[in-house]
């Protein structure tokens, strides 16, 4: 079985957006991309067939933490694995859970060993280790698995940040160990990405960077970022990373964020990019739209029968109307949930897929410049 392959198509001339294509053996990812998050597998109120048709996933994310706990890995193993069980066939990534697991602060205890936390369920204790978290995501059978890292708090003094990057890089050793003397599970192919750590100190980044690379993996992630630190910073990080990072490996920016943010970080140069904001916020009734932002709640929208967008290619976006979905949200209808939330993920493709664009059409950053100043506004 052939491992992930990168094929870097297109360099933007005026900034360092790029495109390629990623091969899996669950198929292939056009670059950039969004990958929208299915913690438990299941991205929350949108079905399968609903990825596929109206939102145009190529990848989707599932949480190791969250499946670890529900459905157990018992039933994940006998079902063959994520794909099967939720019959998916597009490519998966698992993250490694310890951004949960790091999230359970008040009943977590960190030690080289791993970490010990109590389930959010029913209060068992449970310990990761880096080899567990293997093993795990291997039963799970995501075809891009990451490593397990601790992410520090976006603030982290130096001294903090420096500590938590070395336990990690421990830790990268041992994942790389154990994903190397174990088998892909399910009969293809499965990848480990290392993460990139350091806090907002850029000679530790630029460290971690270089302790990354060295691994020869066939791509890489930018973690600990969009935690807590202001954007620039954010920003300033990413491109130092990228820069740091191997050209001719995909580069994976975890938890990041607003459309604008996405298309910032494209222009660094980042490939693959994933968030819970675009179902989290439709949900919760923002929806982000080709002319700007939309709080579907407000009354302006009441008598609005025009499309909720009919500036992107998605069907359930160009059927129904601002009015009507609005006035499922204020009903507290489920469907309005599921059409919020298609919408949102499919704004979020679509803003990759005409970044992509733009790209080889060598217009790239012009058209970043109107669009990022047109989708802040609020409606």
């Amino acid at each position: 079985m052939p491992a992930l392959q990168f094929e870097l198509q297109h360099t933007d001339h005026s900034t360092k957006a790029r495109t390629g294509k990623i091969t899996t053996d669950h198929g292939e990812i056009l670059t950039p991309i969004f990958m929208p998050v299915g913690t438990v597998g299941s991205v929350k109120a949108v079905t399968q067939q609903q990825l596929h048709n109206d939102i145009h996933a190529q990848i989707i994310l599932g949480n190791t933490y969250h499946l670890y706990m529900r459905p157990g890995l018992e039933v994940l193993e006998a079902a063959g694995g994520l794909h099967q069980f939720m019959n998916w066939n597009k490519p998966i990534l698992t993250d490694s859970g310890g951004y949960q697991v790091f999230s359970l602060s008040g009943t977590r205890k960190l030690t080289e060993e791993g970490a010990v936390f109590q389930s959010h369920i029913d209060g068992s204790r449970h310990l990761f280790s880096p080899e567990k978290v293997m093993d795990i995501q291997r039963i799970i059978g995501g075809d891009i698995i990451m490593a397990f890292d601790e992410c520090p708090p976006g603030a982290s003094e130096y001294n903090y940040a420096k500590t938590s990057l070395e336990l990690t890089n421990r830790w990268l050793d041992r994942c790389f160990q154990r994903f190397n003397s174990t088998e892909n599970k399910y009969g293809y192919s499965q990848n480990l990405f290392p993460i990139v750590q350091g806090g907002i100190h850029p000679d530790l980044r630029k460290f971690s960077c270089e302790y990354v690379s060295s691994k020869e993996s066939t791509g890489n992630a930018i973690g600990g970022l969009s935690v807590g630190e202001p954007t620039e910073k954010m920003y300033e990080i990413c491109e130092l990373c990228c820069d740091n990072l191997p050209q001719n490996k995909p580069r994976y920016l975890m938890g990041v964020g607003t459309p604008w943010n996405i298309l910032e970080c494209i222009s660094l140069g980042v490939d693959m990019f994933d968030c819970v904001m675009p179902t989290r916020n439709g949900r919760n009734a923002m929806l982000f739209t080709s002319n700007g932002i939309i709080n579907i709640d407000n009354k302006k929208w009441e008598k609005d029968f025009s499309p909720i967008d009919d500036g992107i290619d998605c069907e359930v976006s160009n059927f129904y109307s601002k009015a009507y979905l609005r006035h499922l949200m204020k009903s507290k209808e489920i469907l309005g949930l599921q059409i919020a939330s298609i919408h949102n993920l499919a704004f979020y493709l679509d803003v990759v897929t005409k970044a992509r664009q733009h790209i080889f059409d060598g217009d790239f950053l012009s058209w970043k410049s109107e669009m990022t100043l047109k989708w802040q506004q609020r409606l």
